[in-house]
This record gives structure tokens, C-alpha cells and sequence, in this order.
């Protein structure tokens, strides 16, 4: 069973940055693909970004590209989203997850989730 726990988040003005973390623990990381979603308050949660077991792809969705970038560091089990150019919009709760197979930005094709990380960005 994997357990993941999200880090990072947290208040900041719109125009800065933020580094959030998801460490793994509880199975074999470098075997697991791993996403970022995002759910703002009254919103359904949505698919922000993903990346290959390897890290060699990565995938995003429009709203974020240029600004958002996602890694991983296979050694230390943790992977991260790097947020700049933050605006109110990107408000939200912060979820990683993980699954056992190819990169996907479907919700439902997740095996393994956080619990969230808050991102508050003020104007």
C-alpha cells in the first residue's frame, strides 16, 4: 500500500512561487507514475499535471503550462510541483497521486492519493 503526503503549500501573493512536495512511502517508487490535481473551492477536482516512472515525460494541462513544472527524484521517493507566476485562480487544495502502470491525467486511473495541500494565492 502506498502512502502519500503532500507538503508546501501554503499563502502567497499572486506573482510568486511555490515548491510542493509529495513524499512516497509503502512501495516502489520508481515504479509508480505520478499526477498533481487541484480542486478550488466549489470546483470539481481537476487534473493539473503528470509525469512517467522514469520522469522522461511529463504531461500538463493548458491552464498550466509555462508556469507549472513537475519532477521527481526517484532516490529520495518524492516528487514535486514547482508553481510560478502564481495568480488568485490557482487557489485550490493540492492532491498528488500515484498509479502502477503509464502516466494518465484521467482522476479515476489513480490508485493512490494525498491527502492535500492548501495553495492560497491572494491578489
Amino acid at each position: 500500500q502506498v502512502q502519500l503526503v503532500e507538503s508546501g503549500g501554503g499563502l502567497v501573493q499572486a506573482g510568486g512561487s511555490l515548491r510542493l512536495s509529495c513524499a512516497a512511502s509503502g512501495g516502489t517508487f520508481s515504479n509508480l507514475a505520478m499526477g498533481w490535481f487541484r480542486q478550488a473551492p466549489g470546483k470539481e477536482r481537476e487534473f493539473v499535471t503528470s509525469i512517467s516512472w522514469s520522469g522522461g515525460m511529463t504531461y500538463y494541462a493548458d491552464s498550466v503550462k509555462g508556469r507549472f513544472t513537475i519532477s521527481r527524484d526517484n532516490a529520495k521517493n518524492t516528487m514535486y510541483l514547482q508553481i510560478d507566476n502564481l495568480k488568485p485562480e490557482d487557489t485550490a487544495v493540492y492532491y498528488c497521486a500515484a498509479r502502477g502502470a503509464t502516466m494518465s491525467k484521467r482522476e479515476y486511473e489513480y490508485d493512490y492519493w494525498g491527502q492535500g495541500t492548501q495553495v492560497t494565492v491572494s491578489s
